[in-house]
């Protein structure tokens, strides 16, 4: 039986220099990985392929990123290492996504191996490593290796059990961060921003708290904070006691995009975020760093703090929680929290993993029903009712980030969303089970019935619509790839939001890559296009674009200008003319939505009650 092939493409390397008299040079070789070997070779036009070298997975001993700050001699500007029998394999892909496939997937495949303990992020170079200074080439690194490669998310721990005696606390209110559904009889449900009596926190991770109609019950105590006061002590990302150089040491030692922590300035009564982050420099290479940014308050509103950009809340927990999700004006999002503090007891099983882990046996396959920027998607039947299967490619999106955003999207609820059930995630293909929409997306469905929609009918697709993104909005939740192609139809012609938060994850060419960010430029607002900052603000743009298209019955904006030309255009004040369909009080609205500035254009709550007044028409 022939290995399975997992990855194939074109990268250089650089010479392994096995001999001390062997040249340093960098060529370009055709890589594939597949479950036995990687192997690379050199194309030749023509002629075959001529292969140059193979590597047993099974004698791989380390394979991570090089982080450096000297110039890369080569086109390809993202390395990263390979330590094999004793040889170290430098290769440069040409972006941080394609690095990122390779060594997540070389990972995946050498994690059962005889791993090192420590490995060296920096280059061998001149005798001796960059990043300790050691001059024997196979001496213990100076970093500890992560297999992983990525950070699961941590898991609730085990509720109470009915022997745990709990103290009664002083009565106050907290405030809910987000949904919570109940895992058993003795958890009660959360509504995100609803106020719950305080019964109990003597438990470290469960506080037991009361609703507004007398009901009682366990909820995770990270899920909810303190209506007054700033008790950060239980939270895993806040370090009391830490200096400014102490967080950095860590924060590096940690390596991680997006690793963070909170910490005392200073100044009494004042926090500052301090976050890892791989992103460009000025010269546009990686450029690893801690990045401080101090936790601001607002001079006009009592208690509303702040970071980057005056995205308010009223206490710093809130501000946290949406910053883990939403990066919004700061240099990454906050991913993975940091703490000098080690747990005292292991990790248990994830209790919740039954709420989003769907049987593969319990799905009867059907029919293809179309194809997205994901992969297939076919019609399958499971617990008596059809729903849609996406089939994510192998090589479409990191496996471990994309399982972390889909479980925050199925919290997600409302009707104009498109309800995602769970995932079959135990063999690839990995797959989306997701409510089924009979009449596909709405650019086809739009395009399928030129001529025979009213305006009406499209007033109300619009409103269906807004509904969602009107929800996203107060959930914080940013959309990133709002475009008819990405709603879909159900059977009763009503319009729901799909593929939320997703695009973030997608290797795909249709979307033009910055900084990590991906995003559809013919959609997307200036401030995407020049500095990959998205907002709830640049989701209203799009809006703006999906109403034209609406408008237009499915015609793509900008069909006859390329990315490039487009960008010109809007550089220059130039927007999408009045489709011939749309009232002028509709195209209004349109202009609305692109305004220059963020600012300047509505929210979905106030384009929702514009959109409701439209259709009264």
């Amino acid at each position: 039986m022939f290995p399975r092939v997992i990855l194939k493409g074109t990268m250089i390397k650089k010479s392994q220099q096995k001999k001390r008299i062997s040249p340093s040079n960098y060529k370009e070789r055709f890589f594939v990985l597949d479950t036995q070997d990687l192997k690379y070779s050199e194309r030749r036009p023509g002629k075959k392929p001529m292969l140059k070298g193979c590597i047993q997975l099974s004698s791989i001993r380390c394979v991570e990123i090089v982080c450096s700050d000297i110039p890369i001699p080569c086109n390809n500007k993202y390395p990263f290492q390979v330590f094999h029998d004793g040889y170290y394999l430098y290769i440069f892909a040409p972006d941080n996504d394609c690095r990122q496939r390779w060594v997540r997937a070389l990972k995946e495949e050498t994690k059962h191996n005889n791993l090192v303990v420590k490995f060296h992020p920096n280059f061998w170079m001149d005798g001796k490593w960059r990043c300790c200074q050691q001059t024997e080439k196979l001496a213990a690194g100076c970093h500890l290796y992560n297999p992983d490669g990525y950070a699961s998310k941590k898991p609730l721990p085990e509720l109470p059990g009915p022997e745990m005696k709990l103290q009664d606390s002083e009565q106050q209110l907290v405030v809910a961060l987000q949904d919570y559904k109940p895992q058993g009889k003795d958890s009660l449900p959360l509504l995100k921003d609803q106020e719950y009596l305080l019964i109990s926190s003597s438990h470290l991770n469960w506080w037991r708290v009361q609703d507004n109609k007398g009901n009682a019950g366990f909820v995770p105590s990270t899920y909810v904070v303190e209506k007054a006061g700033n008790n950060f002590e239980r939270f895993e990302w806040y370090n009391k006691h830490i200096t400014r150089a102490e967080a950095e040491d860590l924060l590096m030692e940690e390596g991680k995009e997006g690793a963070f922590m909170v910490r005392d300035s200073r100044r009494a009564g004042v926090y500052t975020v301090s976050v890892f982050t791989k992103a460009p420099g000025s010269s546009g290479e990686k450029n690893p760093r801690v990045k401080h940014y101090q936790i601001q308050q607002s001079a006009t509103e009592q208690r509303a703090f702040y970071l980057a950009e005056k995205y308010l809340f009223s206490t710093i927990p809130e501000l946290i929680h949406y910053h883990q999700h939403n990066a919004a004006g700061l240099i990454t999002r906050l991913r993975h929290p940091v703490s000098q503090r080690r747990p005292s007891s292991p990790e248990v099983a994830d209790p919740s993993k039954a709420q989003w882990e769907i049987d593969p046996e319990e799905l009867t396959l059907g029919q293809e029903v179309g194809s997205g920027q994901f992969g297939l998607v076919l019609e399958a039947a499971w617990r008596d009712q059809k729903v849609a299967v996406k089939m994510v490619r192998e090589d479409c999106m990191s496996d471990e980030d994309f399982k972390e955003e889909a479980k925050i999207m199925m919290k997600l609820s409302h009707c104009k969303l498109v309800q995602l059930f769970g995932m079959c995630t135990k063999r690839p293909p990995m797959c989306l089970v997701c409510e089924f929409m009979e009449n596909g997306c709405l650019s086809d469905y739009l395009r399928e019935r030129k001529g025979r929609l009213s305006q009406n009918v499209m007033l109300g697709m619009c409103l269906d619509v807004s509904e969602g993104m009107a929800y996203l909005e107060s959930s914080n939740f940013i959309h990133r790839d709002l475009a008819a192609r990405n709603c879909l139809v159900s059977k009763n012609n009503e319009v729901k939001v799909s593929d939320f938060g997703m695009t973030r994850f997608v290797f795909d060419d249709q979307y033009t890559s910055s900084q990590c960010s991906k995003f559809a430029v013919k959609w997307s607002a200036p401030e995407v296009i020049r500095y990959s900052k998205f907002s709830s603000k640049s989701d209203v743009w799009s809006f703006g674009v999906l109403i034209w298209e609406v408008f237009n019955e499915g015609r793509p904006p900008y069909e006859n200008l390329s990315n490039l030309e487009v960008v010109e255009s809007l550089n220059s004040g130039l927007r999408l003319l009045k489709p011939r369909l749309a009232p002028d009080s509709v195209y209004m609205l349109m202009e609305w939505c692109w305004k220059e500035k963020p600012e300047d254009r509505p929210s979905f709550a106030v384009l929702l009650h514009e959109v409701e007044s439209l259709s009264d028409i």
